[in-house]
């Protein structure tokens, strides 16, 4: 018998071994835990079988509403009278037959005892315990419940079957287990010139497993780093060449619609027979779907950059509130054409960052506030965090539904799409904002409720 060979058939015997104790305890345990349970729910059970027959009256109901009980309950139900002299049992089963008389002893332990109901009577064929009853409407003095061992024991069946089932599953598995182990070990030279060759096809999609502690394992180990680095770099050459692809594809789609709004403009302005209000008209939207297409490379410029270049921020210290000041100047206008207030907790705290960027980040936050504000107040608040300042831009606006919180800061993504085009939104802005505050190492947070406004905020370093 070859070496191979003799390691498979020793795995194989002992893991069958394994397995089969593991089974026979299990089904041993289960059954010792069934009649304990058993055990615990005939007592619990006799309890309320003692209150239920206590208030039967004897009438021509009586056996009905017995048998109701017997059946409901699983158990056979067996009544003496106040002499240990059976009165009914139900159901009738000769299997588990009930005395004609109780024993003096067990009539002197009911009549003495403390506990409503005995202890468990268990025999080789059943379980039994009995209750002193004390009614009003029927002549029963006594009560006896039992139940077949086979019944608590049935759901074994079952459970031998699945064990047996699984157990001879597991010994299929580890048959072919250790086939193959035998065959990784014997054979580990063919594994590594498989590998070897793999890598130098380009099939670097699969690792080599050779755990083994000598020269053979240490060389595999080159082998899975080599073919690791290779699929890493592939893997990078191929997000690249996606996001390039996203890129163009979102560009023609969301150029598209502008251009189209400007030719049509255009077209209308040819015609001879228009006013000058319809004149300024479609000059107006030609000149603010040309600001659009603006706003949309400058996005997508800083988009780009963040992408591929390592130094897209130059961090240094500067003013926080200088920036947000100059914010506001640019906004006040347009805030107040709208009946918006534009407040502002000053702070002259200094922070580190690149200020041109967190310069946008706060101009798009801004912008989207009045952009999605009818009426109300725009705040930009400045706060202390230990060594951090936090920055807040909260709106009295429409709000965001919370379903669209999870995409909100991805590239093209809008809440309304109809609503967006129709103020003039790239779906870039919270794009940008999110691209830069990561390259800070800063995140970006919302909280928002619709119809009563909108909360960003993120966090710089103090300088």
């Amino acid at each position: 018998m070859s070496i191979r060979a003799k390691l498979a058939w020793t795995f194989i015997l002992l893991l069958i071994f394994g397995i089969t104790a593991i089974s026979s305890y299990s089904i041993l345990f289960i059954r010792n835990y069934l009649l304990s349970e058993g055990e615990l729910q005939i007592q619990n059970d006799t309890e309320w079988l003692t209150i239920t027959i206590e208030n039967l009256r004897l009438d021509d109901n009586f056996e009905t509403n017995l048998n109701e009980a017997a059946r409901t309950s699983g158990y056979r139900i067996a009544i003496y009278d106040n002499d240990g002299v059976l009165f009914t049992q139900v159901p009738y089963n000769e299997e588990l037959q009930a005395p004609e008389y109780l024993s003096q002893p067990l009539i002197e332990q009911l009549l003495s005892g403390d506990e409503r109901v005995t202890s468990v009577y268990d025999d080789e064929e059943r379980l039994t315990t009995y209750s002193l009853l004390q009614s009003e409407f029927n002549p029963s003095r006594y009560l006896e419940v039992s139940i077949l061992k086979d019944q608590i024991y049935e759901p074994i069946k079952t459970i031998r079957w699945i064990i047996y089932t699984g157990m001879f599953i597991s010994m299929g598995l580890v048959i072919l287990v250790s086939i193959l182990f035998s065959r990784s070990i014997s054979r580990p030279i063919l594994q590594l010139e498989s590998a070897a060759r793999n890598i130098a096809s380009g099939k670097i999609g699969q690792s080599l497993n050779l755990d083994r502690k000598d020269e053979f394992g240490t060389l595999a180990k080159s082998l899975n780093r080599m073919a690791e680095k290779l699929q890493a770099d592939n893997l990078e050459l191929m997000k690249l060449n996606q996001k390039q692809n996203q890129f163009f594809a979102d560009i023609t789609h969301e150029i598209k619609n502008p251009l189209h709004t400007i030719a049509g403009s255009l077209e209308m302005l040819q015609t001879t027979k228009l006013s000058i209000e319809q004149r300024d008209k479609y000059l107006k939207t030609a000149e603010r779907q040309t600001h659009r297409i603006n706003r949309l490379f400058k996005d997508l410029v800083t988009l780009q950059r963040y992408d591929s270049d390592d130094h897209f921020i130059q961090k240094q210290r500067f003013s926080i509130q200088k920036v947000i000041d100059l914010i506001l100047d640019i906004h006040e206008s347009e805030a107040k054409e709208k009946q918006i207030e534009l407040n502002t907790l000053h702070n002259s705290q200094e922070v580190i960052g690149d200020p041109d960027k967190i310069e946008q980040v706060i101009e798009n936050l801004v912008n989207n506030a009045i952009k999605f504000t009818n009426s109300g107040t725009i705040e930009i608040n400045v706060t202390d965090q230990n060594d951090e300042v936090q920055i807040e831009i909260k709106d009295s606006g429409i709000g965001i539904s919370s379903e669209h919180l999870e995409k909100l800061f991805d590239r093209f993504y809008r809440t309304d799409k109809a609503r967006s085009r129709d103020k003039g939104g790239t779906g870039l802005g919270l794009a940008v904002v999110k691209s830069i505050l990561d390259a800070h190492g800063s995140e970006i947070f919302v909280d928002s409720t619709p119809g009563e406004g909108s909360r960003f905020w993120f966090t710089l370093p103090k300088a």
